[in-house]
């Protein structure tokens, strides 16, 4: 049956995945975002609904002082008599594990790991033991190494070994460790996490190795595809399904315009077939964009987002930078309320609450009310890449609507117009090329201009290991008692107003 990659659109690297019976649970890294580390269900693997966030409590996880870029990545999923475990990394604070009896409930408060470094942590059950591996290396340059802990305390118990040290193509990260058929195999990532990405697996016959790599290494990469239909494939994550036909999970990203992407990585979904003991995936290790595969159910185009304006909590899908100061954004029947302050998105705790976009080719809409009071009060849409690049739509003093590009250090102007009083209406549209906003006069969509999405690239920030989100902004740049009132919004998949 075929299906489309990526099976997770936009901002969503470093996927793991685990099976509950014919239940599918997906993680994917957050960074800077909060709540933090998604949760995906899905009984098919290639139609997933998120179901909540693992990290459910800011004051919890010391994010204000992280970069761009930082925060919380790679984390890995397992789930163990009757107890869903995800493991990950915070930038600066080092690796912690979260556990929840229900992936959509109440996830616990994290048990940190002080004496085990390294990153992309992944947790290993078997026989009344607990292992943990990183990339930490003991004695070597690179190595992932591995120790058995209390999984209740975070300390390690006895020895810390060195496993295996890749194949030589750098940047030897993910582990990820499985008991297949009597082999137990490491499956890595390898070669850095942008074109010369690689998914790379030795086995052993002893969990403590030694280990032996697979003569078809990489088994997973695209960094020679001629098609570049997509390009920088790795950090997988094996799963077998309810039907015994095995897949990879994987990051990997589309091209919007020559060598760049604004959507950053996304999650990727290869089959996987055995050859003498070892693992094959792909086309030759190589992801395509349709794909053909053993599915249970057809895969179906993904629901739009309409924020349902009767609840008073946020729905999962909504994230915030860092540790968010919640009483600036508000939800109470018929409306959202967004108090502005004066971090700006070149700050690190801006109000601003967004949410990944469905593709390439989307369109978002909101309705809200702002009655700016002075010079420098403004609300509006905004796409945000980082502090350095992002692009806002929004009403200022004198109804004033302004579309403004920054990139690194330039602040530009693209275009403004004067609205009457009332309620506002913006609609973005956003293909491969162009973001487009527009405002509605009565029902009629009025062009205001549109910026390049090269702007926004991740390749043109130079090292960015997120991707755009899109969402709903206020500022100001002095004390105000102004509020963004919004009645509506909604996100969809699709270029068509």
């Amino acid at each position: 049956m075929q299906y489309k990659n990526p099976i997770l659109r936009g901002f969503h690297p470093d996927p793991s995945i685990c099976r509950v019976g014919e239940d599918y649970y997906l993680v994917v890294s957050s960074f800077e975002y909060f709540p933090g580390l998604p949760i995906y269900h899905s009984r098919d693997l290639v139609n997933w609904q998120q179901i909540g966030n693992c990290l459910q409590r800011a004051e919890e996880f010391p994010l204000l002082d992280v970069g761009d870029s930082g925060g919380v990545w790679a984390p890995t999923i397992r789930w163990h008599e009757g107890v869903f475990y995800v493991t990950a990394t915070l930038e600066k604070y080092g690796n912690f594990i979260v556990t929840a009896a229900d992936p959509a409930g109440t996830w616990s408060s994290p048990v940190w790991l002080p004496e085990i470094g390294g990153i992309d942590p992944s947790i290993y059950f078997e026989d009344g033991h607990v292992y943990y591996c990183t990339n930490e290396a003991l004695n070597s340059k690179e190595a992932i190494s591995l120790e058995e802990i209390d999984v209740g305390t975070g300390r390690v118990i006895g020895e810390r070994r060195e496993i295996w040290s890749g194949t030589g193509a750098h940047f030897l990260e993910a582990p990820h460790l499985y008991r297949i058929g009597g082999w137990y195999y490491l499956l890595v990532a390898e070669g850095g996490t942008f074109f010369t990405h690689m998914a790379s697996i030795a086995r052993s016959r002893s969990l403590w190795g030694p280990y032996e790599s697979c003569p078809h290494n990489p088994i997973l990469t695209n960094m020679c595809d001629p098609t570049w239909q997509v390009q920088c494939s790795g950090h997988a994550d094996l799963i077998e399904d309810a039907q015994g036909n095995w897949w990879a999970v994987h990051l990997g990203i589309r091209l919007a315009r020559r060598t760049m992407t604004h959507l950053g990585r996304e999650t990727f979904l290869t089959p996987v077939t055995w050859q003498d003991g070892w693992p094959m995936c792909g086309h030759d290790r190589k992801t395509v964009l349709l794909e053909d595969g053993p599915l249970t159910s057809p895969q179906q185009p993904a629901p739009p987002f309409i924020a349902d304006m009767t609840r008073t909590a946020w729905e999962p899908e909504w994230i915030f930078l860092r540790r968010p100061d919640m009483a600036n954004h508000r939800r109470i029947p018929g409306n959202m309320l967004l108090t502005p302050t004066t971090q700006t998105l070149r700050e690190p705790t801006p109000t601003f609450a967004a949410i990944r976009p469905a593709d390439f080719d989307c369109v978002t809409d909101a309705a809200f009310t702002f009655d700016a009071q002075q010079q420098g009060d403004e609300a509006g849409l905004a796409v945000r890449l980082d502090r350095q690049f992002h692009i806002t739509c929004t009403l200022g003093y004198g109804r004033t609507l302004t579309l403004t590009l920054q990139a690194e250090d330039i602040l530009h102007t693209v275009a403004q117009a004067m609205l009457p009083k009332g309620e506002v209406h913006l609609r973005m549209i956003a293909d491969r090329e162009r973001y487009t906003f527009f405002y509605l006069s009565g029902k009629t969509p009025v062009l205001l201009g549109s910026v390049s999405t090269r702007f926004l690239a991740t390749e043109f920030q130079g090292r960015c290991f997120t991707g755009t989100v899109i969402g709903l902004y206020a500022a100001c740049t002095a004390p105000t008692t102004v509020c963004m009132r919004v009645t509506a919004f909604a996100h969809r998949a699709g270029t068509e107003s």
